[in-house]
């Protein structure tokens, strides 16, 4: 969506949007710019402003700002942000949209990754998640023989979904003698998941949501990799388990995260117990997750039949109103101004690999978001 602000002729740029450049920051005072022309363009606003950095000497326009830099097609996100969080696998999109799968995928890439920037910036000023519920998540990627965790912690009280990371795992559950042997070929040929991995991970989520804090207290279920992980935090926790096995009502203690399990389930395509949908690369998966996160904070009120119904960050104090696609989309984030977690930087870079693919797609773009 093109915001108004950059189609207006007084437009001042906030900073140089280069990375490299001292002016980088808009904190930074003093930054002098020059305008340099126009180009034309076939969409609206068909005349757009050209500026020239005077200190690296970078050209850009006002359309760097925008969060349809570089889009042939910038019509369609505001409406794939919707139909991404309704169920709709990448074909369908594309055929509502009239486009290719392969434009949606590239765009969903795009989106997933402003909404880790958008989501890390609220988070910047937030207070930390005092009482955090976490779960595993399952899933899987290429194929069954390569499932994987997603590890989701969300605030008690408030619905919140702070966080999120990923884990590869070995397939396991009732197998046949044919699956087996095809297991063990597979692991030969790709190697095995790290047997500590949703340990390693499940602490960094840990770490990022409850933000450094002096004492927490973390709910989960009776999974055995959770409390090695717990024991990592460098704050007092009080650990509260409950059973697995528990009838998953509202007042399972588990509640919270149980309820953001069965929305990702409802409200994702890739993620359905019974789909052709799935995603074939935890990257995907990761950055379509993102969109969920940013929509189930920020846009989605907590309950579904109570009209008027905050949405989580409203519950928390973080805003006053439900947000709009159109402000998510506002304005374009810098991933240079805004410092992510460890693993959602790599998120952002597209550096998550999925072992049965020879080739990996990562984000080395420069100066494209």
């Amino acid at each position: 969506m093109h915001s108004p602000q950059h189609t207006a002729t007084a437009f001042v740029p906030p900073h140089c949007p280069n990375p490299n450049c001292h002016f980088h920051n808009p904190l930074i005072k003093n930054w002098r710019f020059k305008k340099a022309g126009f180009f034309r363009r076939r969409l609206t606003p068909h005349r757009i402003q050209r500026f020239t950095c005077l200190c690296c000497r970078r050209s850009f326009s006002c359309q760097t700002f925008s969060t349809t830099y570089w889009q042939k097609r910038p019509d369609i996100d505001a409406r794939l942000f919707t139909k991404a969080t309704g169920c709709m696998s990448v074909r369908q999109i594309a055929r509502d949209l009239d486009v290719s799968p392969e434009t949606v995928n590239r765009h969903l890439a795009r989106l997933g990754r402003h909404c880790l920037l958008f989501h890390a910036r609220m988070m910047r000023h937030a207070r930390p998640a005092r009482q955090v519920v976490i779960d595993g998540f399952v899933s899987f990627e290429w194929s069954q023989y390569f499932p994987f965790h997603h590890h989701i912690a969300v605030e008690k009280g408030t619905d919140f979904f702070v966080h999120f990371s990923d884990s590869e795992v070995r397939r396991s559950g009732t197998m046949t003698r044919r699956q087996k042997r095809r297991r063990k070929q597979l692991e030969t040929l790709h190697g095995r998941p790290d047997p500590q991995a949703v340990r390693n991970d499940m602490a960094g989520v840990l770490a990022v949501a409850t933000g450094g804090l002096a004492e927490v207290t973390i709910y989960s279920d009776d999974h055995r990799s959770y409390p090695k992980a717990i024991a990592t935090l460098p704050c007092r926790v009080e650990h509260r388990v409950t059973p697995g096995s528990a009838h998953r009502d509202q007042r399972n203690l588990l509640w919270e995260v149980n309820l953001t399990d069965l929305l990702i389930r409802h409200c994702s395509a890739n993620h359905k117990r019974e789909t052709i949908a799935w995603s074939k690369r935890r990257q995907g998966s990761a950055w379509r997750l993102a969109v969920f996160l940013v929509w189930r904070n920020y846009l989605k009120g907590r309950r579904e039949k109570v009209r008027g119904s905050p949405t989580p960050a409203m519950a928390r104090g973080m805003c006053d109103r439900r947000l709009m696609v159109s402000e998510i989309l506002r304005e374009r984030l810098f991933p240079g101004l805004i410092e992510l977690p460890e693993r959602w930087a790599e998120y952002y870079r597209g550096a998550v690999r999925t072992r049965a693919m020879g080739v990996q797609r990562e984000h080395r773009l420069t100066y494209a978001t």
